[in-house]
């Protein structure tokens, strides 16, 4: 089977899946085949104990042949990573750790701040936003890691490569997970 070719920036051509990490939920995107279009998955329950969100982010990988992974790393605005930072950080080693295509952070200052506006504009009610809004920050994040891709230039910064690890050794890395 041929790798998909690769685009002026180094990333492969194909969809990527983009990834919005949050404390409660986990928002979910995807790009056409065409790596042109980003557009909402799903919503996930965030399950620090279970891994479940992470298991179900992998089958997406598996299943749409997603070239890469696109997760947020919602820095302050002064540039810092905080707490929220470390914690995607945290996140995208571990789903590096159960997927075999790269896994990239792409800054992501004021996502779901732009997810909420977007949606009001939309005429999305407040107390319905709190279910999607996690899959609209995570269309932001990839739509525009798509259109640096398509610019040529990098696709965000590549976590710790590392070889996907069995289900025990993962199981064990659970209890580090934020």
């Amino acid at each position: 089977m041929n790798a998909p070719p690769s685009s002026p920036s180094g990333a492969q051509d194909g969809v990527l899946l983009g990834v919005d990490v949050g404390q409660a939920r986990v928002g979910l995107a995807a790009s056409d085949g065409a790596g042109i279009l980003a557009h909402p998955v799903a919503t996930l329950a965030r399950d620090e104990s279970g891994g479940t969100d992470l298991e179900q982010i992998a089958l997406e990988v598996r299943e749409r042949g997603a070239v890469a992974v696109v997760v947020g790393l919602p820095r302050a605005l002064s540039g810092e990573e905080g707490l929220a930072a470390r914690a995607a950080r945290r996140y995208a080693e571990a789903l590096q750790r159960r997927i075999e295509v790269p896994v990239r952070l792409w800054d992501e200052r004021l996502t779901t701040v732009d997810a909420h506006r977007v949606l009001r504009d939309s005429g999305v009610p407040g107390r319905s936003q709190r279910g999607v809004v996690d899959q609209a920050a995570a269309v932001l994040i990839l739509q525009a890691a798509l259109d640096a891709r398509r610019a040529g230039r990098p696709v965000g910064a590549p976590t710790k490569q590392r070889k996907p690890r069995s289900r025990s050794s993962v199981a064990r890395d659970e209890k580090d997970q934020p």
